[in-house]
């Protein structure tokens, strides 16, 4: 990955690789999740515990194959678990449904159940060799015949083994490869050696795609994000231009929600029945009321909660901010660290001087209050239900409710003085153009 960050916490839909594969899990009684991670990846195990946190972590000291990686967590498997799913934390496209089909067949008598699935290119990948519906082995590109490479169907590389042979089948893995490592595809030989049934179920080659480059983690992207737009449409949200918007794992949509071209969604993100979000906007970690209004050219940053019917309008960027029901921010204002009352009118080029160099203060700004244009709200202050802020204003104490407060020098008229003014500029420059000729 090129990358200081353990690859299994990048991120796809605002979600690490990880998270995707630990939330397709299953779940519920019962279900026990063992991590394997490397030596110093606190970092992960921080993770898996965050997203899952009955996760237990087990540590591979040396990187000595797939299935010495697997009996790390021997602990784990110790537990007489009815199956045992083995997964890679880097395949976040990986769904419940697909870990749901490696079981089934577990359920029916078979001992091991290998994924497979079928790329348009074949190349480098290991072949599944089926026989009357019966998988013989795992032939590795390099160790295959020309007419084994002609087969379609190749391994991804997750497994689900019964439980009651799990650990049994795990131990005889050997390491009599160049490499000396421990290989999970050596474990179809023991299984047909102990005279039990190991077949394939397939899925799709997205849903097995795995990520070792910044490329891959792209690609993967491109596939998460169309199917999140596809769910979205499906439960009715509009998109004039689905390819443009661009989605978190995380999003909650109500009821008839439009999403106009060019709007990015983060992580944590809800959006009420009947609201809009108007083009080029960009929203985290914030909370859209009904009916209401962002953008365009908007960005909600995290913390911010909208009311119904609420209004935020062209580069509007607020963060921390409560903006009740029916109020209006329209035009070029930043509010942070505010709460803004219910139909309170907050005018174009309003800043809420919300930081002083030290720490953060709170802004609050009463029910049906209106805030003119130009004006510098320097916290901590109050402004009063109703009250009325001129234009250009500099406000620095309460306003009580109601009440006008107005801060601004005195207004200076000097009759005729543009046109003195002009005068003696047009005589300089001539007076000027004929000394240089």
């Amino acid at each position: 990955m090129r990358s200081s960050l353990p690859k299994v916490l990048h991120r796809v839909a605002g979600e690490t690789l990880l998270a995707h594969v630990l939330k397709a899990a299953p779940g519920g009684d019962g279900a026990a999740l063992a991590v394997v991670i490397g030596p110093d990846h606190a970092a992960v195990a921080e993770e898996a515990q965050r997203v899952r946190p009955q996760a237990e972590t087990f540590v591979q000291s040396e990187r000595l194959g797939t299935a010495h990686a697997v009996l790390a967590a021997r602990a784990a498997l110790e537990r007489d678990a009815d199956d045992v799913l083995i997964a890679f934390g880097d395949t976040p496209l990986i769904s419940a449904e697909t870990f749901a089909q490696l079981r089934q067949p577990l359920a029916q008598g078979a001992a091991l159940v290998v994924l497979g699935f079928r790329p348009n290119d074949p190349t480098g990948y290991g072949r599944l060799l089926v026989e009357n519906g019966a998988l013989v082995a795992i032939r590795e590109h390099a160790d295959a015949s020309e007419q084994e490479r002609a087969i379609g169907l190749c391994n991804a590389g997750l497994m689900a083994i019964r439980g009651d042979v799990a650990l049994s089948i795990l131990e005889r893995i050997g390491n009599a490869n160049a490499k000396g490592e421990y290989y999970l595809t050596d474990a179809i030989a023991i299984v047909r050696e102990r005279g039990l049934q190991s077949i394939v179920v397939e899925a799709d080659e997205d849903e097995v795609r795995g990520i070792n480059t910044k490329a891959q983690l792209a690609e993967a992207e491109a596939v998460m994000q169309a199917r999140l737009r596809r769910a979205a449409l499906d439960a009715g949200v509009t998109m004039i231009a689905p390819e443009t918007v661009f989605l978190a794992a995380d999003t909650v949509f109500g009821k008839d929600v439009t999403i106009e071209p060019f709007v990015v969604i983060g992580e944590r993100v809800s959006i009420g029945d009947g609201a809009v979000i108007h083009a080029f906007s960009h929203l985290a970690q914030a909370v859209v009321g009904k009916d209401a209004s962002v953008g365009p050219y908007a960005r909600l940053r995290p913390g911010t909660l909208l009311g119904d019917g609420a209004k935020i309008g062209n580069f509007v960027e607020t963060k921390a901010a409560q903006i009740d029901a029916g109020a209006k921010v329209n035009h070029l204002t930043y509010i942070g660290d505010a709460h803004i009352g219910s139909k309170a009118n907050i005018g174009a080029g309003t800043i809420t001087c919300n930081y002083d160099g030290y720490g953060k203060h709170k802004t609050e700004i009463g029910a049906g209050a209106f805030v003119g244009s130009n004006t510098s709200l320097v916290a901590p202050v109050k402004i009063g239900a109703g009250a009325y802020v001129g234009s250009g204003s500099v406000i620095t104490r309460e306003v009580p409710d109601d009440a006008l407060a107005l801060e601004r020098a005195e207004q200076s008229v000097r009759e005729g003085w543009a046109k003195r003014y002009r005068d003696a500029k047009t005589r300089a420059k001539s007076k000027d153009k004929s000394h240089r000729a």
